[in-house]
């Protein structure tokens, strides 16, 4: 009797001992089958979500702000106030590059991979990691997860625009799907394109719910420029789209009126993106019942800052 009473006591000390580890991720973990009275074999379901937000503070001038401390934020989940559980002021860059080399975009080609090799090369620090995919009418990834700055030139040196057609949302999904979960890494998809797109197998919608399952920021530059976006329809409707996909995410979108404004768009993303905040908090839903959930960021004693966060995160596995 006594040798039970321990072996059971062992079981639910290891258990306690683990708990902070199991708590910080989603999962349903089933105990392996065995013959031991005091293990049942029942399914263990920890429902704690550890969710990730990033967030981007700049003042009037619109200069980015990078004094602020975890007591300065306040978040509310659905209305309802969750506790802040860390904030990580400086965290490894996971990126990718969408880099669109359909014939829509091909005039200033050869200045746009310039001033993406330029972009690299800024915001670069070690730990890094970069994924490189160009898109005419499918997707092709040419570089998946790399953490060589020179490899990743290299790579971006190599794209050839098509003249093809655009598959826009198909690429979206598939940069999306190849981000690899990690709370504690910053994620960011930035695009060169006009948002345009006539022959993808998947819809705008299902593109829209693909990011907001992700913990990825979505930036976009539009090398259109604002005449055409404004006076041509099929431009207009790929701004909207470009403009939607940055909203869901807390990310921005950029027009581009001339290859000379093209190197000061990606200094802006670089200053944005080294200078954001990584909230780390417990989501107080239960479960993933397949719901949209909103995020509200403030900061109270700064109402004079502007915040961009994302809106909030649908609850489905990833």
């Amino acid at each position: 009797m006594k040798i039970a009473y321990l072996r059971g006591l062992y079981l639910v000390s290891c258990f306690l001992f683990f708990l902070p580890y199991l708590a910080a991720q989603d999962f349903e973990a089933v105990a392996a089958d065995t013959d031991d009275p005091y293990f049942s074999g029942s399914v263990i379901r920890v429902n704690s979500s550890l969710v990730s937000v990033p967030v981007a503070a700049t003042d009037a001038s619109g200069r980015e702000v990078i004094d602020l401390r975890i007591e300065d934020f306040r978040l509310a989940e659905d209305g309802r106030q969750a506790e802040i559980s860390r904030l990580l002021e400086s965290s490894n860059l996971n990126m990718t590059l969408l880099f669109d080399i359909s014939g829509s975009v091909s005039y200033n080609f050869e200045f746009e991979q310039n001033a993406a090799i330029e972009f690299l090369k800024r915001i670069w620090k070690e730990g890094d990691a970069v994924t490189i995919i160009s898109f005419d009418e499918q997707p092709e990834v040419r570089l998946k997860n790399g953490d060589n700055l020179q490899e990743a030139m290299w790579t971006l040196r190599q794209l050839k625009p098509t003249g093809r057609t655009t598959s826009f949302f198909d690429a979206l999904i598939l940069a999306a799907q190849l981000i690899e979960h990690s709370e504690e890494t910053r994620q960011a998809i930035i695009v060169i394109s006009d948002g345009a797109d006539n022959t993808s197998k998947n819809s705008f919608a299902s593109a829209l719910m693909e990011m907001q399952r992700r913990n990825s920021v979505f930036y976009a530059i539009n090398p259109s420029g604002a005449a055409v976006v404004r006076l041509n329809k099929g431009s207009g409707k790929g701004q909207e789209n470009l403009e939607a996909f940055a909203k869901a995410t807390g990310g921005g979108v950029f027009v581009s009126d001339n290859t000379g404004d093209l190197e000061n768009i990606f200094s802006k993303i670089v200053l944005e993106l080294r200078a954001q905040y990584l909230l780390l908090y417990y989501s107080l839903i239960q479960g993933m019942d397949g719901k949209f959930h909103t995020i509200e960021v403030s900061i109270p004693g700064r109402p004079e800052l502007n915040i961009r966060a994302r809106p909030g995160f649908l609850a489905v596995p990833r």
